[in-house]
């Protein structure tokens, strides 16, 4: 049997020196500033979410043009929503 040298990973592996993982942040606040307003704190999560709107909200709001879209989405209550555009 022939004997292979390692590198500085592999010994690092076998010897169980690697760096002990990050635990996952979750949800965190992003300082923000909007004329106005004294403090601004915006609430990050970093799960896999989607927000839906109304169209007509949307359009309320005055909020750039949509890109359309063709995807189907099927919500926690099984319904499902074809929305117009992101």
């Amino acid at each position: 049997m022939t004997r292979t040298p390692m590198n500085e990973h592999c010994s690092a592996v076998i010897l169980n020196k690697l760096p002990r993982k990050l635990g996952d942040p979750g949800k965190f606040l992003i300082p923000c500033e909007f004329p106005g307003m004294d403090e601004c704190l915006a609430l990050a999560n970093l799960g896999a979410s989607i927000n839906l709107m109304p169209l007509s909200v949307w359009e309320e709001l005055s909020l750039p043009e949509l890109n359309p879209t063709c995807m189907t989405l099927e919500l926690a209550d099984l319904s499902v929503s074809k929305p117009i555009g992101i």
